[in-house]
């Protein structure tokens, strides 16, 4: 008497086939991962690692005068901020110690390029600093507008250039620089850093303060008898730059901006800190 095979050997046999090509391909999956991710985040050449961080460190200048940039920790008084999360995570990758070189307006970095205290620093992209500074595309764009008193008759971003306005301004900031070169009737009235402009327009009776957006909308909320012009006279696009001297590094940080947005990392950042409400810039154009 024959004996018949068990009907589920073939169905067995099946089954352990699927499961087997099934770990394949998930192996090869999450090894094709691994290696995408590696390429993303590509060691930085020697010769860019050897110019941003000539001194052995990275010392990046932070610029504590743009609140969505970087704040300083009420706990600690340690200045925070994605621009200090960006200059920890190119530390890191650069295998080096970071050193924050702390200033209260952009300017004044700027003013200190040649004196070689700093290797990075975080800018408004603006013609008259490329001349000097080798810029990233921007990770980060921000609006500049106007604080008026609320009574005041100027409504419209176009109604500030009039003759007898009054405009203060950070010196040197990057609206400073784009309303030297558009306004054509009203005066700008520089102080030493933008919170200083903010006084200067209290004090001296001005007709108008420009500054960041997110900056002036948080005074006038303590302030019922200010407010902010609704609308931008600038996109500020903020970028991370190095002195043109530095080829090499300044390609990596291009590099560096450019995974860093992909990835979410400056999105997060910006949340971490509260500046939510900041645009991420987008990829650019030869990404």
């Amino acid at each position: 008497m024959r004996i018949a095979a068990p009907a589920a050997a073939p169905y067995t046999a099946r089954l352990l086939g699927t499961v087997v090509n099934a770990m394949v391909r998930s192996i090869l999956l999450f090894t094709c991962i691994m290696v995408c991710s590696c390429a993303t985040v590509a060691p930085p050449p020697p010769q860019a690692r050897a110019e941003l961080a000539a001194a052995g460190k990275l010392r990046a200048a932070i610029n504590l005068g743009n609140p969505v940039l970087a704040q300083k920790d009420a706990a600690t008084g340690e200045p925070r901020g994605i621009s200090v999360d960006l200059a920890r995570e190119l530390a890191k990758r650069l295998e080096v110690p970071v050193e924050f070189v702390v200033f209260d307006a952009a300017g004044k970095v700027f003013e200190t390029l040649q004196t070689n205290s700093w290797d990075v620093a975080f800018f408004a992209v603006d013609p008259a600093r490329a001349t000097e500074i080798a810029f990233t595309a921007p990770y980060v764009v921000i609006e500049a507008t106007y604080l008026v008193r609320t009574e005041s008759p100027l409504r419209t971003i176009e109604d500030v250039d009039r003759d007898g306005v009054r405009v203060a301004v950070g010196s040197k900031s990057a609206y400073d620089l784009y309303l030297s070169r558009t306004l054509k009737r009203a005066q700008l009235v520089r102080a030493p850093t933008s919170p200083a402009a903010i006084e200067m327009f209290l004090h001296e009776k001005l007709e108008a303060a420009a500054g960041v957006k997110q900056a002036l909308v948080a005074f006038a909320r303590t302030h019922s008898d200010l407010r902010v012009i609704d609308g931008r006279f600038m996109a500020i696009e903020q970028a991370m730059g190095t002195p043109k001297r530095n080829a090499a590094g300044a390609q990596y940080l291009r590099q560096f901006i450019e995974e860093t947005k992909k990835s979410g990392f400056i999105a997060k950042g910006l949340e971490r800190s509260g500046q939510g409400d900041a645009t991420v810039a987008p990829p650019a154009p030869d990404q």
